[in-house]
């Protein structure tokens, strides 16, 4: 984001033409590796009122990026210093904050959850939300993944921390009426006791939100934490969804073969015949576009283990099926290690 820009919400797709196809190669073109340690935006317009002794927040993915990538899915960090806190503030997108270091808690709409390493946060749409670090000593960092451009398409567009309601308007109503009915009874906080590792087509993976995970309130990005055991892989796989990887341990290589479509008498998949490869370690973050056949790879002496995140939108568009051109390798020992945390 430049300086004087403000802040890309949504961005628009415009052409002197009908094929957007050079859209679509910018996109390819662009790194799909980000380092760890990349800001792509300083959250400087206003995110939650940030203030240096006691929060930061800091943008890696999202629609305002040159090089552009995706604006179906957001990423950025939130730390929390010892003992600090964010200000509090609202937005009708959901997000979900995946705890990579410290533990505390959060007030959303007035009710406290508490969290730690490991956990999943879900910041539910129409939330009024603060975040606070519960240890005087050690930082609370948070890896947050969000649909938010989504909400934007729709003109789901109120938040901030609003003043008094403007004159000619009546008393207060309940914003949850408009909530699907029971949505306020499911999980707000994945913890890894309420997962558990299972041995999958694409290998060993644990499933913190989905469509089959009914109990948690997220409704617009499923993720995954996976694990590949060293010089091992994952399947070879191919979906519609673009996907936002961020590498949590371990070091290895993604294996992308891009998707041309030939548009004959009816819609044709022509796949590349060499991939390009990216490599990747811990921090990292990683970009799969739309419509890629890709595959992962476990280079150093330990496992590789990393979220991936999907929005759900694609699914509810009808694109929920994953074709699977090779399997991960089963192993006993990746089996056995399937267990509950």
């Amino acid at each position: 984001m430049s300086e004087g820009e403000g802040r890309v919400f949504l961005r628009g797709i415009t052409s002197e033409q009908y094929g957007l196809g050079e859209q679509r190669r910018r996109q390819r073109a662009a790194p799909r590796v980000r380092l760890a340690g990349t800001v792509t935006d300083d959250a400087s317009v206003a995110h939650s009122g940030d203030e240096p002794d006691l929060s930061r927040t800091w943008w890696v993915l999202g629609p305002g990026d040159e090089p552009f990538l995706t604006q179906t899915l957001q990423s950025h960090f939130v730390e929390l210093m010892p003992g600090g806190r964010n200000h509090g503030h609202g937005h009708q997108n959901e997000a979900l904050f995946y705890i990579l270091e410290g533990k505390g808690y959060e007030i959303h709409d007035g009710k406290r959850y508490d969290w730690e390493k490991d956990d999943l946060v879900v910041v539910h749409n129409d939330s009024h939300h603060q975040h606070f670090n519960a240890s005087p000593t050690e930082k609370a960092l948070a890896l947050v993944i969000k649909a938010k451009a989504t909400w934007m398409y729709l003109g789901l567009i109120q938040q901030g921390r609003q003043g008094p309601a403007p004159e000619g308007v009546g008393p207060r109503e309940d914003w949850s009426r408009l909530w699907t009915p029971g949505v306020q009874d499911k999980k707000k906080v994945v913890k890894p006791s309420d997962t558990r590792w299972e041995q999958t087509r694409d290998g060993k993976v644990r499933v913190l939100s989905a469509p089959s995970r009914s109990d948690v309130r997220a409704h617009s990005v499923d993720v995954l934490q996976q694990e590949v055991a060293p010089s091992s892989r994952s399947a070879k796989h191919w979906h519609m969804a673009d996907e936002f990887v961020y590498v949590i341990s371990g070091r290895g290589h993604s294996l992308h073969w891009d998707v041309e479509a030939e548009i004959d008498d009816k819609y044709y998949a022509r796949v590349a015949t060499k991939p390009s490869r990216w490599d990747f370690g811990p921090g990292d973050s990683l970009y799969i576009p739309q419509n890629t056949v890709h595959q992962h790879w476990s280079d150093g002496g330990e496992p590789l283990v990393f979220l991936s995140a999907q929005n759900r939108m694609f699914k509810l568009l009808g694109y929920d099926s994953v074709v699977y051109l090779e399997d991960a390798p089963a192993s006993s020992r990746e089996v056995a290690g399937a267990t509950s945390r």
